[in-house]
């Protein structure tokens, strides 16, 4: 199984446009058998999915060249016995997890930040999502 973590920046970000992602990303996560997270605010994705490793790739094809990304980039791409979000098709963190200010990120807070940091962030993520009930598929 492939586990893969990008960054992206959004464009035209407002609520309605991220729940389209979201009901978009569970119904075909669903039927693709890939599960993840996405964290999010105004000025920034970054998303961690997992599951068979064609349609990971074929997932991250989509996303490059999907225009409500800009500046995709790849940050981790590992093989993974074990699934991180196993209840989740997509999981959505509005950024209580993110402590970086925007004119962090606009300086480059996450170029500067390891890809293990990034993953230690999503293990948080995790940890707190198994206190919370999966959305209805």
């Amino acid at each position: 199984m492939k586990q893969l973590i990008y960054c992206s920046r959004p464009f035209g970000f407002d609520r309605a446009t991220l729940a389209g992602i979201l009901v978009e990303a569970r119904r075909n996560n669903l039927r693709d058998d890939i599960t993840g997270a996405l964290v999010c605010r105004h000025d920034l994705y970054i998303q961690l999915i997992e599951g068979p490793e064609a349609e990971i790739d074929a997932l991250y094809a989509r996303i490059a060249d999907d225009n409500r990304h800009c500046e995709v980039r790849l940050i981790l791409s590992n093989d993974v016995s074990e699934r991180m979000f196993p209840e989740w098709q997509m999981l959505d963190d509005e950024m209580p997890t993110i402590t970086w200010s925007p004119e962090e990120v606009a300086d480059g807070a996450i170029e500067r930040t390891t890809p293990a940091a990034l993953y230690a962030m999503f293990e948080q993520v995790a940890s707190r999502a198994r206190a919370r009930p999966a959305p209805a598929t």
